[in-house]
């Protein structure tokens, strides 16, 4: 299973607010698992560099067709001007016929409780995800 383990593209302040996302995405069949699988790590790359990133991981089971992200952030704000800037805006929509279901969770915590282990996000997904989106 290809897993790209906690990376910290910007040290957090110590004791001070982060917000987490968790999502799973289910490719439709195993020909889409190739291009899935690239272009999730074209939109990986932009994390390195996006404002307010405080930590990310990627799972991939690809004989699954399960693709697993999970990211820390300075906050909402932060997250979602990264998935609105390029290159994951266009990825997002490219994918987006290719994906056959999805699951997104979110929460906050705190910084000294970064990284946020995959038990917990597994956990999450599971209990309290919405399909598809926000």
């Amino acid at each position: 299973m290809p897993t790209i383990p906690w990376t910290t593209p910007t040290t957090p302040p110590s004791s001070g607010p982060a917000y987490v996302m968790a999502s799973r995405f289910e490719v439709r069949s195993l020909t889409d698992v190739p291009r899935f699988l690239l272009r999730s790590f074209a939109a990986w790359r932009q994390v390195a560099t996006a404002p307010g990133a405080y930590g990310a991981s990627l799972v991939a089971r690809p004989l699954r067709r399960t693709f697993y992200t999970l990211s820390a952030w300075q906050d909402r704000d932060a997250l979602y001007a990264y998935a609105r800037a390029e290159p994951h805006r266009t990825i997002m929509k490219e994918l987006r016929s290719t994906t056959r279901d999805s699951a997104f969770t979110f929460w906050e915590t705190t910084t000294d409780a970064l990284p946020v282990h995959w038990d917990e996000a597994w956990r999450r997904l599971a209990e309290d995800a919405t399909p598809g989106g926000r």
